[in-house]
C-alpha cells in the first residue's frame, strides 16, 4: 500500500512476532530488496545485502534472515552474524562492518512503513 508518493506500507506490527523477519519489495530476480526484523519489541529495517560481497542476498529462503536461535541476523551464504538492532557484524568475514539501515516508521494504527527515498 502506498500512502504518499514516497511512503510504502510494509506490514502491520502484529504481522511479526519477536525475533521474526520479513522481506519486502522483490527485485526482478525475486529477491527482497530489504527486510524488517522485530527485536526487543522494536522494528529495524535493513537492506538485503551482505557487506562482505556487494549486494549478495542474505536469506537462505523467503523471510529467513535470523539465525536458528533468533538472536542475530545471519548471512546464510557467508556465515556472518549481525546484531539485529545495530546491523553490526559480530562474526564472519565482514567483522566490524554493518548492514545498510533502512529507517522504518510505525504509525498510530500500527502500520510499519518506509520512505522510498531511504532505500535509493
Amino acid at each position: 500500500m502506498i500512502l504518499t508518493e514516497n511512503e510504502v506500507v510494509l506490514c502491520h506490527i502484529d504481522d511479526l512476532k519477536e525475533g521474526d523477519t520479513k522481506g519486502f519489495l522483490e527485485n526482478e530476480a525475486g529477491q527482497d530488496l530489504l527486510f524488517v526484523v522485530k527485536f526487543n519489541d522494536e522494528f529495524y529495517g535493513w537492506r538485503n545485502a551482505c557487506p562482505h560481497v556487494n549486494n549478495a542476498p542474505m536469506a537462505w529462503r523467503k523471510d529467513a534472515y535470523m539465525d536458528a536461535k533468533k538472536q542475530h541476523v545471519a548471512c546464510h551464504a557467508h556465515g556472518a552474524l549481525f546484531e539485529p538492532d545495530t546491523g553490526l557484524c559480530i562474526q564472519g568475514p565482514c567483522l566490524g562492518k554493518t548492514l545498510k539501515k533502512v529507517p522504518v516508521y510505525v504509525n498510530s494504527m500500527g502500520m510499519v512503513s518506509i520512505s522510498l527515498t531511504d532505500i535509493n
